[in-house]
């Protein structure tokens, strides 16, 4: 972290004292999920093609929720499958969640997600038109690293369980 409180450019693992602790990369990872603007998405359709595209989300401090036209390629392979990766931050400070995602139509969308949602980025779907659906994209497994020192340790969550129980 900078003296401002904001994260540094450098890479995570850089400073003397090593790479970060399990815990230390729970913790930022949260925080980049509460802070952070948009995220990567990652799809493919059913013959394997993929689509990557950056999108608005909010998170709920459980699952990350996406809205995009059911039309284009995301929101098709996504209502097709669920299957989904998540990419925030850059290549040296990076939280990669492989999810499931679950479509709801505007009228399915629970109490207060819509109105979250639109606070953090100051754009509401629900004003977009009837073809922007929401998509709850549920963690199964999550990852943080910096640079190679912290790969072997990636893993936070797997199978939608917290490897480490201190951050709670």
């Amino acid at each position: 972290m900078t003296a401002a409180g904001s994260p540094s450019d450098e890479s995570p693992d850089a400073s003397p004292d090593g790479p970060r602790s399990l815990d230390q990369r729970r913790r930022e990872a949260l925080e980049r999920l509460a802070r952070d603007i948009d995220v990567w998405v990652a799809t493919a359709d059913a013959d394997g093609e993929p689509t990557l595209v950056p999108l608005t989300f909010w998170w709920d401090g459980g699952t990350v929720w996406l809205a995009t036209r059911d039309t284009n390629p995301t929101g098709r392979n996504l209502r097709a499958s669920g299957r989904v990766r998540l990419c925030f931050g850059h290549t040296r400070d990076v939280v990669l969640i492989h999810g499931t995602a679950r479509t709801l139509t505007r009228e399915e969308l629970p109490a207060g997600v819509g109105d979250a949602f639109t606070a953090k980025d100051g754009w509401d779907p629900r004003e977009s038109g009837p073809a922007y659906v929401w998509f709850q994209v549920v963690p199964e497994v999550i990852q943080a690293w910096g640079t190679v020192p912290e790969m072997s340790d990636r893993d936070l969550m797997r199978d939608g369980k917290w490897l480490n129980q201190a951050a709670d």
